[in-house]
Order: C-alpha cells, then structure tokens, then sequence
C-alpha cells in the first residue's frame, strides 16, 4: 500500500480498540519471568558453551602481541577467538569502528578476544590469563581541546546538511536591540539499560541462527551477512523480546558477531553477554556536546535572529551529534543559522542515544530561551508564544501537518499553576528548601519508515499477524494487535501477534520514534490486503464491514473462521507528503524543583508533560513510554555523566555503582496529557511517535525551575551540587 495523500476515514477510526487505554498483552510474560530474553534461551540450545570478551586495555595503539598459552590450557576452556584466527571479516557501514579489533586498536574495550568455555566462571578466569602487550599511540580524548581545529561535519548524519543559512544571521543579531551570546555543554552519556547486549548463537551447516537483542532485525541480517561475509540467506536473527535498548542496540554489536565466531570455532551452540563496563566503552555512547546559542530580538520579543553552533566529537568515520536540529524548525526568525562541527576524539563510538539531537539540543535551545526571555522582561511561555509558527521557518512555504505547540503550553500552564510562580529568582521557600519552576518545549520530528507483516486467518478465527518488527518495552505486541483488531473486526483476545523473527517480513523496527506508527501502518497494509480478500471470497462488494468477527454486507454475514487459511502480506510505503508539510511533535514539560540552601541539594517535586503527538494507539503505553523518558531527562539534568580519562581515554564510571541514572526515590509524582489530535499526513493511523517527545526538553525544564528557585544559572551539565553551591544567596 501506498500512502501518498493525506489519510481519510478508514476503519480506524472507529476507534473500538485502537485509542483505547489497554494493559500490554506481553505483561503477565513480563511480570512472571517468562518472556524469553536473548540470554536465557535454554529452550533452543540447552547447556550451551559460553563466551567472554576481552576488551582492549588501551585506547589507541596496537597490539605488539598475545600470548594465549596460559588461558588455552586452563579448565574448561575450548578455544580463543582473535583477529588472527577470525577469518576475514568485513564491517558494516552502521559501525564506526571493527567490532573485532587487532593488531590495531582503535578505542578502549575494543574487542580483542573471545574465550569460549564450559561456563562462565571458567570462560572468565581464563580470559584474566591472557597476556596482551601493547604499543601505544597518542590519543585524543577531550572534546573542549579539539574544539578550535574542529572542522564541518561532512553531514548531519543522516545525509543532511551540516550547515544552513537563512537570510543574513551576523547583520540582523549584530542589529538587534536585545541579545544572548552563551555557551552550554552536555557530557557524554551511557545507555545504562538493564539487559546486557547479550546473544546466543548456533549454527547447522552454514546456516546461523542468532537470539539476541537488537532493535533492527532487518539490518542486523544485512550488516552480519556483510561483516561474516556469507549470503543473507544464510542468516536468521531472532529478537522477539528485549530488555531496554534506547538506541544502543539499533546496530549489530560486538556480542553478536563473537558469539558467532565463537559457535562457529567449537561447532556448538555459543552465548555470550557483555559485562558492564564492555557496554559502557564497548558500544555505543551519547557523545558530549558544546554548543554555542545566539539569539537576537526586538524588545517586542519576537526573534530576529537565531544561530545554534555546535561540537561533539567521534572516530574517525563517525557523526556528528545533531544537537541543533530542533533550531531549525522550533522558533520563527527570519535571520537563522545553525552549523555542526565533528572533531576526530579515540573515545569509544558516540551514537544513537535516547532521542538523538533533539534531547542533548534542547538541553541547550531550551535554557537559552528562558535566558532571553528574562532579558526581555517577558514570562518564559509568552516569549514562546510569540515566537511560534504554523510554517518552517527556513521554508515559509511549507506548513506543519499539526503544530499544536502553543494549546500544550496554554493547558500545562492551567494544569501546573504556572499562574502562581514568582518571576524573581530565589523568592520563594519551604522550611530550608528554595522552590522553583521551570518549563521548556517538547519537540521531536515524525520519522516514517517503510514497514511490512503479513496476515492470516487460522481454523478458529484468530487474526495472527507475523512482522520483525521488535518491542523494546514499548508495547509493540499491545499496539499492533490493536491495530489488527481494529481493522479485521476482532476483538483483542482474538489477535495472535509475532514478532522480532527475521523469517517474518521486515518491518522499521524500533528506534527513533518511529516504530509504533510506522509498524502499525505496516499491518493496517496487511489487514486492509486481507480484508479484500475476505470480502472477494464472500461474494461482497468494497462496502463489506468486519465487525464482531464476521464480514457482512447485502443482508448477510460471514465468520471469519470460514476463511481459514487465508493469508495476505503487504506493507505501507511513503510518498512525498513529508516534503510537502513538515511532520512534528510538540509538547511542553513543566517542573517544580526543591535546592537546599545549605547543601545545593536538588529534589524534583512535581512533574507535567503535555503532549501533542496525532492518533494515541494506547494511552496506558503511551503515558509508560512518557514518564519513563521524563526520568530519563531528570537523569540528564542532575546526574548522568561519563567521567573520561583524559590520559588513558576512557569512560571511568563504567558500572552502575558510578554511573548515576535516577531510582525511584528521585522521581516524584509524574502527570502525563495527551491533546485530543489526529494528523491525516502521519499515515493511515493519523498517529505520530511519542517516546522521544517525553524526553526532550525535560532536562532545560528542570535548569529553569532550579535557576527560578535559587538564581543560579548552570550551563554546564549535569546540575551538581558544587556547581550550585558557589552561587546560592547567603543562609541566615
């Protein structure tokens, strides 16, 4: 199916079970320990071999040599997997560095052996007696250094432009009569989530088959053919549950490649999972950021001028982070400027991270606005307001589909009590507290991606739907069988959803803010082909209706069951409707945040977020994937940060014994909103994604409320303590 003109009635309309507040139907697998993760798939491959990773001890250099002597004779042990006895291996143009190092190292905890063993106690004494000596090479490994010789991205990563002018920047900010020129920084970060990269790996003949957790089984099969160098044909991936993911499981990783070196090199079953501190500096990370923000405007408050330089840093081959993306679409100005710059850092690869661009961006855009808006004597939303706009402002001519941006400001600040915050800094107290409030925007674009399932009916009726898509704990399962409840005429418990399989059609996948619109799209496709072909078989015309499980039309009804065996596989596919209007979503977070006056303490009290993200498929799973963002912003804003060693290059907080990500006990009462909205230029569904809306701007809104609690303003993340201590008003 083709989806090239804005969406009209269909039956989703009907709004009998998509739209409607349901309990994930994966949940009792989840709650009683039953769904089967990569690592625990003892059902498939009983009493395995199992692997670990030996990551490289330096950041750059090489390896002058490995002796295995030691470790191959140890208990248990049944072989060593290096580059030396790997085989040729390829790369995929997704990694940045070779999953498999050796000689040369490219970046600390770089793989550099795989000792595989009867169990993992043996696996790992073993791994501890292999000595490696290593010759190394200088490194670069701080950003803030390599800033000044930084040059243009080649891209913004995503075959963008790295740089964009519109009208003249430097002569209308130089012009304007209220001005901000500031600075803010974003650290690195880690993905922290709970399962482990972890894969199981077997192979018959040379044919592989992989249990792991990746976010994109289309591409996994691409990039292990590609790196393995065998036919796709000859792999099958399989990742129907996994345990957090946020990006860092978007690409094929090191797990799964030595898993199947290591299944290949002992011809039996292989599983591996990477330790914690192989995550932190093996995989992927949140690069840091600086960014530069100016921002000129009339003192009627509407923007003139507006420029969002940016730095982040990666290896050789790397992207830029898209810090400055939300600066392009988010604020009128007729004069605007935004630029990327890429410095060459050893450190280990940055990538997709929990919102890419957009969360770190924000960060910054979203205090900067707060800043000149006390410049200019205006309330933080009325600055906003009035620089809101219903076009793109780098092209006027092109509106957003929906931009609602301004009824999410109006409701929070009715449902926050924003009425009640006092505009003067550091006024307001409970008992030793300093109470503050603070708000930023939400804004993520609407990514749509090509999506396929297939569709059949089996002897009882049931609508069993087969898609690769994943469920990262998003609530895939719930919101596709929604889908096909809806559009079949079924009711939930009649829909049997598989997923996570690359034997199934390949869908988008998870990540991005894509996957729920873009999967269900995929399946209506499937349902609405299937649909045609029930009512073809019945003898009924296009006005068939599929209600109650039965097809009816000209004065008779049909039970699907009649129709067993019937199956239909089709997909949705885009036209140009995301050039025609741009495709968004908005929102507003508000705070209210408590600092001690004599520790710099900060406590988040209450949190709002409003959204305005098109078609809810499922409010329960929506609100879940909400508040668990705004967690992740208050992690972002008080606490995350990977502290780098500066001398040996690599991340020291590798565990979560130092790495800090917010518990229980940090997160306070948490409201969700959902503006009633469809968008007809989304997809069929006239749904959007709202996973990464939730969390950007979230950490800018709680900067702003402790500014507006105490009067000190930090621009340098994360807001600790001793950042604050130095500035806060004397205690009695």
């Amino acid at each position: 199916m083709r989806f090239d003109q804005p969406a009209t009635t269909n039956p989703i309309d009907q709004g009998r079970v998509v739209g409607r507040a349901t309990p994930r139907i994966d949940g009792p697998l989840k709650t009683t320990g039953t769904a089967p993760y990569a690592y625990e798939r003892h059902d498939v491959a009983p009493a395995p071999a199992i692997g670990y990773v030996v990551g490289a001890g330096i950041a750059k250099g090489r390896v002058a040599s490995m002796d295995l002597a030691a470790a191959r004779k140890a208990p248990g042990v049944l072989t060593i997997v290096t580059a030396r006895n790997a085989g040729k291996l390829g790369k995929s143009d997704k990694n940045t560095a070779k999953l498999l190092g050796g000689p040369q190292v490219d970046h600390y905890h770089q793989a550099l052996a795989l000792v595989v063993a009867e169990t993992f106690e043996q696996a790992r004494a073993a791994a501890a007696l292999i000595g490696i000596r290593y010759e190394t090479a200088p490194g670069r490994f701080d950003l803030a250094a390599a800033k000044l010789h930084a040059p243009l991205a080649k891209d913004d990563g995503m075959g963008g432009k790295s740089q964009t002018h519109v009208g003249d920047f430097e002569g209308a900010f130089a012009k304007a009569p209220v001005q901000l020129d500031a600075t803010y920084t974003t650290p690195d970060q880690g993905h922290a989530m709970m399962e482990p990269h972890a894969t199981l790996a077997t192979w018959e003949g040379r044919k592989l088959t992989v249990w792991t957790a990746n976010q994109m089984v289309g591409w996994a099969v691409d990039d292990l053919a590609a790196t393995l160098g065998i036919p796709k044909e000859n792999v099958s991936v399989k990742s129907p549950y996994i345990g957090g993911g946020f990006g860092g499981k978007l690409f094929l990783r090191a797990d799964v490649l030595l898993a199947a070196l290591g299944a290949r090199a002992v011809n039996r079953p292989v599983k591996l999972a990477l330790t914690r501190p192989l995550m932190f500096n093996n995989t992927t990370h949140r690069p840091a950021t600086i960014q530069r923000i100016r921002i000129g405007a009339g003192k009627d408050g509407r923007i003139a001028a507006i420029g969002h330089e940016s730095w982040s840093g990666d290896l050789p081959g790397g992207k830029p982070e898209t810090a400055v993306a939300q600066t392009r679409l988010l604020y009128a100005g007729e004069h605007r400027l935004t630029a990327m710059r890429l410095a060459v850092l050893d450190l280990p690869e940055g990538n997709a991270m929990r919102a890419p661009g957009e969360a770190p961006g924000m960060m910054a855009l979203e205090i900067a606005m707060d800043e000149m808006a006390e410049k200019l004597g205006l309330d933080p939303i009325e600055f906003r307001l009035r620089n809101d706009t219903q076009v793109d402002p780098e092209k006027p001519q092109r509106p957003f589909s929906q931009r609602r941006l301004a009824d999410c400001f109006k409701l929070g600040a009715e449902r926050f009590g924003w009425s009640k915050r006092n505009a003067k800094p550091a006024q307001v107290r409970d008992g030793r507290w300093m109470v503050g409030l603070g708000v930023a925007a939400a804004f993520r674009n609407n990514i749509v991606m090509k999506s396929k399932a297939r569709v059949r009916l089996d002897g009882e009726g049931r609508v069993v739907v087969e898609t690769d898509m994943t469920d990262i704990g998003t609530g895939s399962y719930t919101v596709i069988a929604q889908t096909a409840a809806e559009t079949m005429g079924v009711p939930l418990e009649r829909v049997r959803v598989l997923l996570g399989d690359s034997d199934y059609p390949v869908s988008c996948g998870s990540g991005g803010q894509w996957g729920g619109n873009s999967s269900c799209a995929g399946v209506y496709a499937a349902c609405m082909k299937l649909r045609g072909m029930v009512a073809q078989k019945a003898g009924l015309g296009d006005d068939a209706t599929f209600v109650d499980g039965e097809v009816r039309g000209g004065g008779k009804s049909v039970p699907l069951e009649s129709f067993s065996g019937l199956v239909a596989e089709d997909g949705m596919e885009y036209g140009d409707l995301d050039k025609r209007y741009q495709q968004s979503t908005f929102g507003a977070h508000f705070v209210e945040a408590a600092v001690d006056a004599f520790t710099g303490e900060v406590r988040v009290r209450r949190m709002l977020a409003v959204c305005a993200a098109g078609r809810i498929l499922n409010p329960v799973s929506a609100r879940s994937q909400v508040i668990g963002a705004m967690t992740m912003g208050v992690g972002a804003a008080l606490m995350e940060e990977l502290h780098v060693d500066k001398r040996r290059g690599f991340f020291v907080n590798h565990d979560l014994a130092g790495y800090e990500v917010p518990v229980h006990a940090d997160i306070p009462h948490q409201d969700v909103v959902f503006l009633d909205e469809v968008d007809p230029v989304s997809s069929p569904l006239k749904a959007k994604g709202v996973g990464e809306l939730g969390i950007c701007g979230v950490a800018a809104a709680v900067a702003n409320a402790v500014y507006n609690a105490t009067g000190v303003r930090v621009r340098e993340y994360p807001i600790t303590l001793d950042k604050l201590l130095k500035g806060l008003p004397p205690v009695a």
